[in-house]
């Protein structure tokens, strides 16, 4: 070959790794260009994300301070409609203490005070609550009843059961609210 192939070709070759050089250069200027705007696209949803999280965390702070004022007022005011029905309890016993001061037969206040009863316990059985009945003769029941004492049975198939009943239990639904004081045989 000459001299003068062997230098074209050498200048082409030097032409070539320039161009490719350039290329890299360029390549490399375009990936940090787009490293740039990827960190920017995760700067942006971080700040996003960022921000959505505080609108939630605020939302949910209200919804909780929200709920426990609702939660406190329905306490304060939960025994209202029971407190309304046993007002007119009230204003019927205040009438049976006034009309008994002068009423001489006794029967006649007995019968007073027996119907102001019945009107009380029938408002507290509309709202659920129910006396624990017929436990004298059954077995002695810790979930609903409390034993105060113990007497000797008086008889064989007594013991363990409830001879007497001290103070009646009530129940409100499936809950026990006062657990009935009996006396069981020993």
């Amino acid at each position: 070959m000459d001299k003068e192939n062997m230098t074209s070709e050498a200048e082409e070759i030097q032409k070539n790794e320039g161009a490719a050089q350039e290329e890299n250069v360029g390549d490399t200027e375009i990936q940090e260009s787009g490293e740039i705007q990827g960190e920017e696209k995760l700067a942006l949803e971080v700040q996003e994300l960022k921000d959505k999280y505080l609108r939630l965390y605020s939302e949910f702070e209200n919804y909780r301070r929200r709920t426990s004022k609702e939660r406190l007022d329905l306490i304060k005011t939960a025994s209202q409609d029971l407190l309304a029905e046993i007002i007119p309890v009230v204003d019927d016993f205040e009438r049976a203490f006034k009309a008994s001061e002068n009423e001489e037969d006794v029967s006649k206040v007995r019968e007073g005070n027996q119907l102001v009863f019945q009107k009380f316990q029938r408002i507290l059985e509309s709202k659920g609550l129910k006396p624990m009945e017929g436990l004298v003769g059954e077995p002695f029941d810790a979930e609903t009843q409390e034993a105060i004492t113990q007497i000797p049975a008086p008889s064989e198939e007594m013991k363990g059961k409830v001879i007497d009943v001290v103070e009646k239990g009530y129940t409100l639904g499936d809950k026990v609210v006062r657990y009935a004081k009996v006396v069981i045989g020993a």
